[in-house]
């Protein structure tokens, strides 16, 4: 890939410089190990798919397994078709057509779709440097864009260069790509300008000859630089004024004089090729001008001999899609329309998915066209595990085609909430039900609306109006059985957010008796998460988990609030099962929330490293569908994490992080836990009374030990209470303790927590070498620590040094060993007092760069991949996910200072025992 070879191809005529910025970036990626994106830009026809092909070329001679694709403007809508031609084409197919089908049918989840190609990509990279090149960016359909986002990014340790041509668009996708890339990876945008008139005049000698007089000459002028309208009016075109719209008036008036050279049979065939997109099957343009496609080979002869086609072994592609819209225009509007809702029509017959059809009804369907309508509700829900919000814009637009006042509008409607919700566009399923609700549905219809906006208010947080809603509808009768279970469930949902949990139970075994007996799952799926969730937030810890490991029998979507319910009850032998069961299946569904349950994990057993890196990994998944549920305790945990390693600073990134996010997500759990960090930080800061405040704003939204995140750390509170001789708060704490414990009698973390509250509370000795009793019997060496500390202060002040030392000594063993090195330093002056200074504890202050900067996880993941494991491979035998192999992949790269597994390799094996 020399940069000095000529450019003969007339496409590449004055794009030398431009061609050189490609070819450096792929020989940077080649010599790197590490990978890269290039971003071509330029108006229609002026050489980007010439320039793009030409560095497939190249990279391919250079020994580049390459992939080239181009999405095409008509079927942007069908999920992932642009990135199929990437990954299935070329002489070295990234992914088999079987293989790509069963990835694209099986899956549910938008994170393991792109994880699974990442997979395919880096295991061909491991071998070979890979080039995958997409045309026509701009055009690019929602699930491709979304993995385009992720990937560079993903396997950017690896040798992967990623090229990509489309239309200026400053807020358009390519740019949405390169700025989720450009933090990562090498960027480069390659913009492509008109040409010279030096480089116009050796493209006209390239087409004509050497013989180019100064009257042709003049006539390019009006091709502005454009390589592409030069060709065309050096082949034919006699018009030089040039327009501003998207199709050149000059290709336009070119190729119908062209045009009115062919025969009538001809051009009405390119008009319904041109209705079916840049790239069209024969038959199906023959069905479109009713004759069969025998009997259009003339005519097809004639399009291909006049150099407006070309065929790709599969389709009849236009030549440019400038010409293809060149045609296009030259259909009558009102024609258009007809032509798209016949095409539609022909290609569901003809055996097409639904989604394949609804480009054309889009152009063409009319209000009352009930076969549209229908056809729209099938695609949206073929498409909607993938691509959630296209299918609410396939929902919103067949809601528009029903004319108001039918029946079928409410039906729709319905549907609609449902995937608007579960898109997370809740304000518009709201927007949305009560549009419908004030066009005085019939009694059944009204039920089923106010049900299917159940999901929406509870995504708002919106409870108490849910609760108001759902007891309306239920007042109201003739609602169907099915629809009055649901009502009846989502209302004891809702009473899972107040003060009454005694009559929300109840609420929740009525509503679970009628799902069971009508034998509707959605009823029971929502009767059983309400139970979960109320005795949960009762504390019943026990029930929550019967609760839940129920529903998770019923939608194993639900397993990682089982998960979770195992560690409320001490059972983390039974929560690692699940985990692990969950990293061995195929397409695991709400991985961001096995993220949440893993990183629980982690943090009750006190692997603070990776209970970090897991809730960062969540965070990061969450934000990449847009649907954040977990980010605010995720940020509230990393905060306290941080202040037990001793990383002030990183502790208060934390703490605004999670104070921005609960103005997205503002209820009272939220808001509490964010009020106790605040707290927390208070305390550490030296202003007893701010703390002792925020221990109080915690109690405003409810009991402290309501909030499940809380109750582990309800012995901190009390501590800040009794600094700020706030006794009386600190008696209610240690009561709520109390009163859990009895609540969850077999739970030695809860019993030993509220041994030590009280024993905290009475200052008394006993009371607190219970507690360390008790915990002995906790997985939780955090919890442990703490109640020892607390025993060895309290031998201290009763002059018992040696066992004062003793236990203070065991609490800061059990502190350091699990990272949390501030904490097990905040002991060294009682170890003093009690005699202990000896056995001072090594200050243990990580580097920040390096080899020791690693954490522990880190340095295994390091070491994997150093010796060519996928992060696949990888994460299969840490037993953790790939994300969170990727989370300390990104960690290491940055501490090393290295940009590629080779180089990481290269980092290990010069380590004294690498």
């Amino acid at each position: 890939m020399g940069s000095g070879e000529s450019l003969t191809r007339s496409g590449l005529r004055g794009r030398e410089a431009e061609l050189e910025k490609v070819r450096t970036l792929i020989a940077s990626v080649a010599r790197t190990g590490s990978g890269g994106l290039a971003l071509i830009q330029g108006e229609p026809g002026i050489g980007k798919t010439t320039l793009l092909a030409e560095a497939v070329t190249r990279a391919g001679a250079a020994g580049f397994s390459t992939g080239l694709g181009k999405a095409d403007e008509l079927h942007r809508i069908v999920p992932l078709s642009s990135l199929a031609a990437c990954v299935l084409h070329g002489d070295q197919p990234l992914l088999s057509g079987d293989a790509f089908a069963d990835l694209a049918r099986n899956q549910d989840q938008r994170i393991w779709l792109v994880e699974r190609l990442a997979e395919a990509i880096e295991d061909r990279a491991r071998s070979t440097p890979v080039l995958i090149a997409l045309d026509d960016v701009q055009w690019a359909d929602q699930l491709s864009l979304f993995a385009l986002k992720q990937l560079p990014a993903r396997l950017r340790t690896s040798p992967v260069v990623w090229i990509l041509a489309g239309r200026p668009d400053p807020a358009g996708p390519a740019e949405e790509i390169v700025t989720a890339a450009a933090d990562a990876l090498p960027t480069v945008t390659v913009p492509l300008g008109p040409l010279s008139g030096a480089a116009i005049s050796q493209l006209a000698d390239d087409v004509l000859g050497a013989a180019v007089d100064e009257r042709v000459r003049d006539l390019l002028e009006g091709a502005g630089g454009n390589p592409f309208l030069a060709v065309e009016m050096l082949t034919g075109l006699d018009s030089t004024d040039l327009a501003g719209d998207s199709v050149p008036s000059t290709l336009v008036v070119g190729v119908r004089g062209r045009l009115r050279s062919l025969q009538p049979g001809t051009l009405r065939f390119l008009q319904m090729g041109a209705v079916l997109g840049r790239a069209f099957g024969f038959p199906d343009a023959a069905a479109l001008c009713g004759r069969t496609p025998a009997a259009l080979l003339p005519a097809l002869d004639e399009a291909m001999r006049a150099g407006l086609l070309d065929d790709d072994g599969d389709h009849l592609v236009f030549r440019h899609d400038l010409l293809r819209q060149a045609v296009y225009v030259g259909i009558p509007p009102s024609a258009r329309k007809v032509l798209h809702r016949e095409a539609a029509g022909h290609l569901v017959a003809a055996g097409l998915r639904p989604i394949e059809a609804v480009p054309h009804i889009l152009r063409g369907a009319l209000p009352g066209d009930e076969e549209a309508v229908a056809l729209l509700r099938r695609a949206a829900e073929d498409v909607l595990p993938v691509t959630p919000c296209l299918a609410a814009d396939l929902m919103t637009r067949a809601l528009e085609l029903v004319p108001p006042g039918r029946p079928l509008m409410f039906d729709v409607g319905e549907q609609a909430i449902l995937v608007l919700t579960r898109a997370g566009r809740s304000r518009e399923a709201l927007a949305t039900g009560d549009r419908l609700l004030a066009c005085r549905p019939p009694l059944e219809a009204l039920s089923r609306l106010q049900a299917a906006l159940g999901g929406a208010l509870w995504q708002m947080d919106l409870a108490e109006e849910l609760r108001r809603r759902t007891e309306s509808a239920l007042a109201v009768a003739g609602a169907a059985p099915e629809a009055g279970a649901r009502l009846a469930a989502l209302r004891a949902l809702a009473l899972s957010r107040g003060p009454d949990l005694v009559a929300a139970r109840e609420a929740g075994e009525a509503a679970l008796r009628a799902a069971v007996a009508i034998g509707d799952r959605e009823a029971h799926v929502l009767a059983l998460s309400g139970l979960g969730e109320i005795a949960q937030n009762a504390g019943e810890n026990a029930l929550a988990l019967e609760r839940f490991a129920a529903l998770t029998t019923i939608d194993a979507a639900f397993l990682p609030e089982e998960i979770v319910a195992h560690l409320h009850t001490d059972d983390f032998a039974s929560g690692e099962r699940l985990l692990l069961r969950a990293a061995e299946s195929a397409g695991a569904t709400r991985q961001a929330m096995l993220l949440w349950a893993q990183g629980q994990h982690d943090l009750g057993l006190g692997r603070l490293d990776d209970a970090d890196a897991g809730f960062a990994t969540m965070e990061r998944l969450e934000d990449d569908v847009q649907v954040p549920v977990q980010q605010v305790s995720g940020r509230v945990i990393r905060s306290r994490i941080a202040l037990l390693r001793g990383d002030r600073e990183a502790a208060r990134e934390h703490l605004v992080a999670a104070r921005d996010r609960l103005a997205v997500k503002p209820n009272p759990g939220n808001t509490a836990a964010v009020r106790f960090l605040e707290a927390v930080h208070a305390e550490a800061d030296g202003d007893v009374e701010r703390a002792v405040a925020g221990i109080r704003q915690v109690q405003a939204e409810g009991s402290f030990m309501r909030w499940r995140l809380l109750r582990d750390w309800v012995d901190a509170a009390i501590r800040i209470a009794l600094r700020g001789a706030d006794h009386e708060l600190a008696g209610d704490l240690a009561a709520q303790a109390g009163d859990h414990a009895r609540r969850n009698p077999s739970v030695p973390t809860a019993t030993g927590i509220a041994a030590q509250a009280l024993g905290l509370v009475r200052d008394d000795l006993a009371l607190l070498e219970r507690s360390v009793s008790l915990l002995e019997a906790s997985p939780r060496p955090l919890v442990r620590a703490a109640a020892c500390a607390d025993l060895g202060r309290a031998l201290l002040a009763a002059g018992r040094k040696r066992r004062a030392a003793a236990a203070l000594t065991h609490a800061q063993d059990m502190f350091a060993r699990s990272g949390a090195h501030a904490a097990a330093a905040g002991l060294q002056h009682d170890l003093d007092g009690a005699g202990a200074g000896s056995r001072r504890a090594a200050a243990v202050q990580r580097p920040v760069q390096g080899w020791g900067a690693l954490t522990a996880s880190e340095q295994k993941v390091a070491r994997l991949i150093a010796q060519g494991h996928t992060n696949r491979s990888a994460a299969d035998l840490l037993v953790v996910s790939p994300h969170t192999v990727n989370t300390h992949l990104t960690s290491v790269f940055r501490k090393l200072a290295v940009n590629s597994r080779v180089q990481l390799a290269n980092v290990v094996m010069a380590l004294p025992d690498g």
